[in-house]
């Protein structure tokens, strides 16, 4: 496990290295809040031991940051403090630590903490299990590339937009930010049972294939909601029938396949539907080649009202340079992979 220790005296922050490197961690450390969080954002660091009491940023303003919505992977935080009043305990869980341990801690206890720690964040090979049966529906067509990554960073972009406005406060969060990235993967799940004469058809799809393509989404939303009534606790299973179901409905009533209009969409599927459409316009596909931002660009604000959400539609406009550089990144990635 890649563990980050963050404390500002350097005898505690070696002793605590010394104890994790020779349990087989692989550690990385840091003197405060605000370089644990440059630490964090350049890493895939599962879990995070902080001291309570440092300068610059505290680590119960390091935990509140970690859980402000900007990861899209949980980061376990552990609190290491001297405090031990049941008022500190309920501040730093409310701040969004997952455990204590107490100065001066025992190596014997500490060890066990992160092996909890473990079975924890074994939970993400949930998150893990679900993209990749999202990536092997979607390997049927080969012309979409990194479809999924691309989308799901929109998806969480708006979403993460979305939690920081007022109106949306207390049905919009950081969690259900993550779930909308966790879950717009499978948006598409569907296209498993789309023949491949109308899946891949290089040409304009007739009538009668354009019906058959539609009913991707309700044969994913019948597919995902057959997995939730055998787990009914598994709640990111909504979002994604949700998603699955209305990412194609249209704001003015026009889309499929139950025709809703306006709120009467969920909200993750007219987050999703910005998402998709914009990946859509941008990327080549084996029906079409790919638009630049502008045009996208200029189409989604046209579509405002009509086919998708206007408070959608003025979340992308604010975050068009976040786009642009999901855009830029994964292009990357797949050119170096070329």
């Amino acid at each position: 496990m890649r563990i980050l220790v963050v404390d500002d005296d350097m005898i505690a922050l070696a002793l605590l290295e010394n104890a994790l490197v020779d349990a087989g961690h692989e550690v990385q450390t840091a003197c405060n809040g605000r370089e644990a969080l440059t630490v964090l954002r350049k890493g895939r660091h599962q879990l995070v031991i902080s001291d309570w009491e440092m300068p610059e940023m505290n680590g119960l303003d390091l935990c509140r940051a970690i859980r402000s919505g900007e990861f899209t992977g949980y980061v376990y935080t552990m609190l290491l403090t001297g405090r031990d009043d049941s008022q500190d305990i309920v501040e730093g869980l409310s701040a969004g630590a997952d455990d204590f341990i107490t100065k001066p801690f025992n190596p014997a206890e500490l060890l066990m903490r992160v092996r909890t720690g473990e079975r924890i964040l074994s939970l993400e090979m949930r998150d893990l299990t679900i993209f990749a049966l999202a990536k092997l529906a979607e390997s049927r067509d080969p012309e979409t590339g990194a479809h999924l990554e691309r989308v799901r960073n929109y998806a969480f972009i708006l979403a993460s937009d979305l939690a920081g406005r007022p109106e949306y406060a207390g049905l919009v969060d950081a969690q259900f930010a993550r779930l909308v990235y966790l879950t717009s993967p499978l948006h598409d799940i569907g296209k498993v049972a789309i023949p491949d004469c109308v899946l891949l058809k290089p040409g304009r799809l007739s009538d009668r294939e354009f019906d058959i393509m539609k009913t991707h989404t309700t044969l994913g939303a019948r597919t995902l909601e057959a997995a939730r009534r055998e787990h009914p606790g598994a709640g990111f299973l909504r979002m994604a029938c949700e998603i699955a179901a209305t990412h194609h409905e249209r704001y003015d009533g026009s889309g499929y396949p139950e025709g809703l209009i306006g709120e009467n969409i969920p909200l993750s599927g007219r987050i999703v539907a910005v998402a998709d459409v914009y990946d859509a316009l941008t990327t080549k596909r084996i029906y079409k080649g790919a638009f630049g931002h502008d045009v996208a660009r200029s189409i989604i604000v046209q579509g405002s009202g009509t086919h998708f959400d206007p408070k959608m539609v003025e979340s992308f406009l604010r975050h068009e340079g976040d786009f642009l550089e999901v855009q830029r990144t994964y292009a990357e990635i797949q050119a170096e992979a070329a």
